[in-house]
C-alpha cells in the first residue's frame, strides 16, 4: 500500500492523495475522504480508472496520483451529459474512443412489428434450455469471427466479472436460435431493476436470413408476456446495421456514453 501523499491546495486545507488499497485511492482534507479514484480491468483486459470527487481541484490531483502509478492506455466511461466529469478527463489527457447510445426497446409486438416468423431450418431454444456445450461453441464461434474483422474491443463493454477464459455470463441467460447439431445465434438478457439486452449476435455465413429478428421476437414476446413494457440495450454508434435493426422495431435513443481513452 502506498501511503506517500501528494498534496495540493484546497481553500485553506492540503489535500492528501493516499493510496489506500490495490487500485483504490482516497482524498483527504482534515481527514475527511473529498475524493476516491478507483481502477479495475474489464474481462477484455482493458483497465478502466473511475474518480468521484465534488472539485475540480480533488479530481485533478487523484487524476494525477492514479495516471503516475497505472500502466497505459487506461479508459473510462462518461455519460455524455455530464459535461464537468467529461472536462475533468480531458483535463487528465484523456480522448474520445467511442459513443454507444442507450436505447429503449419496446417489447409489445403491436409496437415491434415482430412475429415470430422463423427462417427455414431454425428454432428458438429459450433462455434456461441451451445445450451448454452448443451454446460455449457458438459464443466462442461468434467471438473469433468478430476479433477477426472489427475486433471484440469494437463491441459494448462488458462489465460482468467471470472466471478467466470463461465468455459465457450465466448459461440461463440466453436464448439461441438452432439448426440440427449446431447453434447459429445467440441472444443474453440480464433482469435486475429491468431488463437488458445485453448480446445479441449470429454467425457470419448465417447473417442477412432474418436470425437476428427472430431472437429478438422470441425475446421481447416473452418479456411482453412476463409483464415487462421495456428493455434496454447499447449499441455502438458505428455499427450502423445494430442501429437500423433496432430503430427499425421503434426502439428510442434515449443517452449517450463516451469510452474515453488515454
Amino acid at each position: 500500500m502506498n501511503t506517500k501523499p501528494f498534496t495540493s491546495g484546497l481553500g485553506e486545507n492540503a489535500v492528501m492523495i493516499t493510496r489506500v488499497a490495490d487500485r483504490q485511492w482516497h482524498a483527504l482534507d482534515d481527514d475527511l475522504v473529498v475524493g476516491r479514484g478507483h481502477a479495475v480491468h474489464r474481462p477484455d483486459g482493458r483497465l478502466f480508472v473511475s474518480i468521484d470527487a465534488w472539485h475540480d481541484a480533488v479530481f485533478d490531483r487523484l487524476a494525477e496520483a492514479m495516471l503516475t502509478q497505472l500502466p497505459s492506455p487506461l479508459h473510462t466511461v462518461v455519460d455524455e451529459a455530464d459535461v464537468d466529469l467529461m472536462a475533468g478527463w480531458r483535463r487528465a489527457g484523456f480522448t474520445i474512443r467511442r459513443r454507444e447510445w442507450e436505447y429503449a426497446v419496446p417489447t409489445d409486438p403491436r409496437a415491434t412489428g415482430l412475429d415470430e416468423v422463423l427462417p427455414p431450418g431454425v428454432t428458438i431454444v429459450p433462455a434456461g434450455q441451451a445445450d451448454e456445450d452448443l451454446l460455449r461453441a457458438v459464443d466462442r464461434a461468434i467471438r473469433d469471427e468478430v476479433e477477426a474483422t472489427v475486433g471484440w474491443q469494437s463491441m459494448p463493454a462488458e462489465v460482468i466479472p467471470r472466471p478467466e477464459g470463461d465468455t459465457i455470463v450465466d448459461p440461463s441467460k440466453y436464448a439461441v436460435a438452432a439448426a440440427p447439431g449446431r447453434y447459429l445465434g445467440l441472444i443474453r438478457v440480464v433482469t435486475v431493476i429491468r431488463p437488458r439486452i445485453g448480446l445479441i449476435a449470429v454467425r457470419a455465413g448465417e447473417q442477412r436470413r432474418g436470425i437476428g429478428r427472430a431472437l429478438l421476437a422470441h425475446t421481447l414476446g416473452t418479456l411482453h408476456r412476463s409483464g415487462f413494457t421495456e428493455a434496454w440495450t447499447e449499441v455502438q454508434e458505428s455499427n450502423h446495421a445494430a442501429s437500423a435493426l433496432f430503430e427499425g422495431i421503434g426502439a428510442r435513443p434515449m443517452s449517450s456514453n463516451l469510452e474515453l481513452v488515454r
